[in-house]
């Protein structure tokens, strides 16, 4: 008689489930993955491995002189180290960040950029192109001084580029933000994608070149990015 009722008892259970799912989700994502050069052939179970793509400056010589040919109309095949050699963190809102201090040793979580005072800071991001996939890491920092908050975790996503409408996209086929597998999350890809990988800075003559392409291939380690005939 005096006990809860059944819509309180179904109402304790969902939020119950909530919690559960928020707190498991929260000590995945900054479960910090393991940086390796290759994956071992036997995975460690509830393991999440990381391989950052190439960087080398020297493969690298003609990125600049090729994204301005793809501005102005031309084709183009960029390798992944041409793409890393550019590509920029996101723009922060505060002042800028400082030098990166250099790629995470086995186990831990590549270094971010210095905090921007944003709650979200996310760093430079990182392309790796493997198996007609594409690769995109980001470091991101999570700041919140009123609770003494300062994490950082990796968001990693492997997918391919699809037309979708009028421009090309990327559709990542996993996604996963520390060691937490965001796919089996609803809604939750989604926010990632546009909170971290679509808050990357992009020039806005590229931009404007990217929405003009006829197509987009994956060939081995590089990116073919084809203009349409004149």
């Amino acid at each position: 008689m005096y006990g809860p009722s059944w819509i309180e008892v179904m109402l304790g259970a969902i939020v119950s489930v909530v919690l559960g799912i928020v707190l498991a989700a929260t000590y995945l994502i900054f479960k910090p993955v393991t940086q390796v050069k290759e994956l071992p052939k036997e995975p460690a179970v509830g393991m999440v491995y990381y391989i950052e793509g190439s960087h080398d400056s020297a493969k690298a010589r003609r990125a600049v002189s090729k994204l301005k040919i793809f501005a102005q109309g031309g084709s183009i095949v960029l390798n992944e180290d041409e793409i890393n050699t550019v590509a920029a963190p996101a723009t922060p809102a505060g002042p800028p960040p400082a030098p990166s201090k250099g790629p995470a040793a086995p186990g831990k979580t590549p270094a971010v950029e210095a905090d921007s005072g944003e709650f979200l800071s996310p760093g430079a991001p990182n392309f790796r192109i493997h198996d007609g996939q594409i690769q995109i890491s980001v470091p991101v920092r999570v700041r919140y001084a009123l609770v003494g908050l300062n994490q950082s975790f990796l968001v990693q996503a492997s997918g391919t580029i699809a037309r979708q409408g009028d421009t090309f996209t990327y559709v990542p086929d996993t996604v996963y933000v520390g060691s937490c597998p965001t796919q089996r999350l609803p809604l939750a890809t989604g926010w990632v994608l546009k909170k971290i990988l679509g808050a990357q800075h992009v020039p806005a003559d590229l931009a404007m070149a990217w929405d003009k392409l006829s197509d987009v291939t994956i060939e081995a380690s590089a990116v073919k990015l084809t203009m349409p005939k004149p």
